[in-house]
């Protein structure tokens, strides 16, 4: 008896998941039908979406939560388009990530437009197949070039090629690239400015949420005596450390903000030292030596100006320095830091007069009677808005990936989509989604997929009835707002139209729904309508908005 048939189609999609791909999310049509269907044969993870956008964001926190790379499976020409702010953010962030897309091949079709174009213009990487002879070798190496470059790789499925028979032969499968090994002399570079600091502190971004960093880092810091902190995306990465500081940047604590800003010392690692993470260049005092740690070159300084590079694994160039340091030094790391950040470590130590009242609860009392209530091995993941910095530092996370921060492109409304693809990626931790009205609105078609996919998450609403970043830049000046102010939204009801429990939260004494919610089956996802105060911009949007 013959072999049986196997299309181009199902080659791909069966490479795909021997590769390494074991989670794709998607909206199928018929372009995507054979290829998605046989990643499901091969064993793969089939995670349907209400929306191609949905879909791309899905995948992102997958990959994020897990470290692997995960897949997303559209439809040619509108399926691509639909996803392709979700597939920005990934490419902005340098998400391990493959977009398996359809392509159509005739001009004529009305799916027809420049995907390789698309792909390009938003930072990923596009590849096609255009032959049955290379195809299973050419999905194996989009699968190697996003796991070792951490790069978004555009796999354009052409329709014409797809129906071809494949070939038997299998592809090698590249092996992982291994770690970057750093410079001896850039090392020694480095060690010698740690033995010169006084008060340094290190700064550790997304480079530095891989195996074996926090040890090696916080073991450096032991000897250099510098205080730990992070950029946003890698926040709760030295938690439990006495000398956390938790975020910095826009979202930096004010002992936080005062440390860092007296530091002689900063070390990125892993970290872009971007606007944001130095609150515009204001947070790192002017007379500090700046030093970058990445292993990709072209990171170095690309952001602001250091005194020197280090290219390098984080890992690799932490334990390097460390080996040749010398005798541990007391650095940043005095008695009275240490008192201080005991004292002040989280925003919720910071005394604020409650704004309350009248039906509305203050966003701060709010984050943090939630704080109180959930259970500590959670996972949380923020939408963009006015409302971000409230979810983003009251409510505290175990680790580094407890986290999941899809901002580098800062669209509103990928919130609810991030905290489906981390829930299936972390079945095991409560995961809470922290969004604004607007988002909310914006990806409400999800809500359908969180009740289908029974995921236990918590969804709370910072409901403004605003977009509330126009109103507070724009008000001041007197400008006209309609445009941006809307009717209260009773997001409850939505909920509940979906298969959610819901309660409505206009003052903290309202969060005792969201404790018989805990205390009871969860059987039911639950949303949390809060109805938060609206006078006073956060903190950390007046700041941005200076800094713009």
């Amino acid at each position: 008896m013959s072999p049986a048939r196997e299309t181009v189609a199902e080659a791909v999609g069966r490479v795909l998941v021997r590769s390494g791909i074991s989670t794709v999310f998607g909206v199928v049509g018929s372009g995507n039908f054979a290829v998605t269907n046989a990643m499901v044969a091969a064993g793969a993870r089939f995670v349907a979406a209400r929306h191609e956008g949905g879909a791309a964001t899905m995948a992102d926190a997958c990959a994020r939560s897990t470290g692997r790379v995960a897949a997303v499976t559209l439809h040619q020409g509108c399926g691509l388009t639909n996803a392709l702010t979700g597939i920005t953010e990934a490419a902005k962030s340098r998400t391990p990530l493959v977009v398996v897309t359809a392509e159509a091949t005739s001009r004529r079709s009305n799916f027809a437009i420049d995907q390789f174009a698309l792909a390009a213009a938003v930072g990923a990487l596009p590849l096609r197949v255009d032959a049955a002879a290379t195809a299973a070798e050419r999905a194996a190496a989009a699968v190697a070039t996003a796991r070792d470059e951490r790069r978004v790789v555009v796999l354009n499925l052409p329709l014409d090629v797809q129906q071809l028979d494949a070939p038997g032969a299998e592809p090698e499968l590249p092996p992982a690239r291994p770690a970057t090994a750093a410079d001896p002399t850039a090392v020694g570079q480095l060690s010698d400015a740690l033995r010169q600091a006084r008060r340094p502190v290190f700064v550790a971004g997304r480079g530095a949420r891989g195996a074996g960093c926090r040890a090696a880092l916080e073991q450096l810091a032991d000897r250099s005596g510098a205080l730990l902190a992070t950029s946003a995306v890698a926040r709760g990465l030295f938690r439990g450390s006495p000398w956390d500081l938790d975020v910095s940047g826009g979202f930096a604590t004010p002992a936080a903000a005062e440390l860092i800003g007296g530091a002689d010392l900063v070390v990125g690692w892993g970290c872009a030292l971007n606007m944001w993470t130095t609150r515009h260049g204001r947070l790192i005092a002017d007379d500090a030596v700046v030093v970058q740690v990445d292993d990709e070159p072209g990171a170095i300084g690309a952001q602001r100006a250091v005194a020197f590079g280090v290219v390098g694994d984080v890992r690799a160039v932490a334990e390097a320095a460390a080996g040749v340091l010398g005798e541990p030094r007391t650095g940043y790391r005095t008695p009275e830091v240490r008192t201080s950040l005991a004292a002040r470590r989280r925003w919720r130590d910071e005394p604020f007069d409650d704004g309350g009242g009248n039906g509305l609860v203050d966003p701060r009392a709010l984050t943090i009677g939630l704080d109180d209530l959930l259970p500590a091995e959670r996972l949380v993941a923020v939408d963009s808005g006015n409302f971000m910095g409230y979810p983003s530092m009251f409510l505290d996370v175990p680790d580094e990936f407890g986290f999941v921060f899809t901002q580098a492109f800062q669209a509103v409304g990928l919130g609810l989509a991030t905290a489906i693809g981390a829930a299936v990626a972390r079945p095991d931790r409560l995961v809470v989604a922290a969004l604004g009205d607007g988002g909310a609105l914006m990806g409400a078609a999800e809500l359908e997929t969180v009740v289908r996919l029974g995921l236990p998450m918590v969804v709370v609403v910072y409901d403004d009835a605003a977009y509330g970043a126009e109103v507070h830049h724009f008000g001041p000046g007197g400008a006209a707002l309609d445009t941006v102010r809307f009717p209260e939204t009773d997001f409850a009801a939505i909920a509940r139209g979906h298969g959610f429990a819901a309660v409505t939260v206009r003052d903290v004494a309202d969060l005792a729904g969201v404790r018989d919610w805990l205390a009871g089956p969860r059987t039911a996802p639950l949303l949390v309508d809060a109805k938060v105060t609206r006078d006073q911009p956060s903190w950390w949007l007046e700041e941005a908005f200076r800094g713009h």
